[in-house]
């Protein structure tokens, strides 16, 4: 099994990634993890997504989605820079550990 922190660090990472492709809502992140085969719940997620939006890393937004009020996210331009760096410095890691 996965260790925790491992976990909440790679939600962290995804939701960061995602808000800063487009506009997302915690839901959207959970669905979209759940494809990938990972299964959160929104005590996960949500806390995420606040503790992102306290760094500075995200803004929140709240619209009308499918007739729903949701809180939106995006990545401010401090967390896209930040997503880049982990991205790149992660894809390095990744590379060496498994080539």
């Amino acid at each position: 099994m996965i260790d925790h922190d491992f976990m909440r660090g790679f939600v962290k990472l995804y939701a960061l990634w995602r808000a800063s492709q487009s506009a997302v809502y915690g839901l959207e992140i959970i669905e979209e993890m759940r494809d990938l085969g990972f299964k959160l719940s929104p005590g996960t997620v949500y806390p995420t997504l606040h503790a992102l939006l306290e760094e500075g890393d995200v803004t929140v937004k709240e619209r009308k989605v499918n007739g729903k009020l949701r809180r939106v996210y995006r990545a401010t331009r401090k967390g896209k820079k930040e997503a880049v760096e982990v991205i790149e410095r992660l894809s390095f890691l990744v590379r060496k550990v498994f080539h």
